[in-house]
């Protein structure tokens, strides 16, 4: 049987561990997710218009998104806490689809892919739970990993 890469967050008797990065060097690092909530044109309209009973949704899912990204490590059980220098939450309102985008960046020993997917989660979490009243059928994906840079 082949062998596969080696799963780092696995002990060799197959128990979960947090990585071990004391031996990496700090170096600038950033990444950027993207997401997408479907919903009818009716309710982008009135996301964009600020009609909705419950107030500005992108303000509030924007101000998640950056807090969801700040709280990562707590929310994700073997993510490193790191200290985040920039947290940005983008929004792209299309036809029938509000595109959502995080950039996350830090100078630490670890990347911040999971701060980024994070943040473009709970951000779509935030839109459909101000806007579920009046559009049930809304769905959140495909949220993936747009690129990650280093150095």
């Amino acid at each position: 049987m082949e062998e596969g890469p080696q799963l780092t967050h696995l002990r060799p008797d197959g128990s979960a561990a947090m990585v071990d990065v004391s031996e990496k060097p700090v170096v600038r690092r950033e990444a950027v997710a993207e997401g997408f909530i479907a919903l009818r044109p009716a309710t982008l309209a009135a996301i964009i218009e600020g009609t909705l009973p419950k107030g500005d949704v992108l303000a509030v899912a924007r101000v998640a998104g950056i807090q969801a990204a700040k709280r990562t490590a707590e929310l994700i059980p073997l993510c490193h806490q790191l200290p985040l220098t920039k947290v940005a939450v983008d929004f792209e309102p299309r036809e029938d689809e509000l595109g959502i985008s995080a950039t996350v960046r830090t100078d630490a020993k670890t990347g911040v892919e999971m701060e980024a997917l994070t943040a473009v989660s709970v951000a779509a979490l935030t839109v459909y739970d101000m806007c579920k009243a009046i559009d049930p059928e809304m769905a959140i994906g495909p949220v993936r990993l747009v690129a990650k840079t280093k150095g």
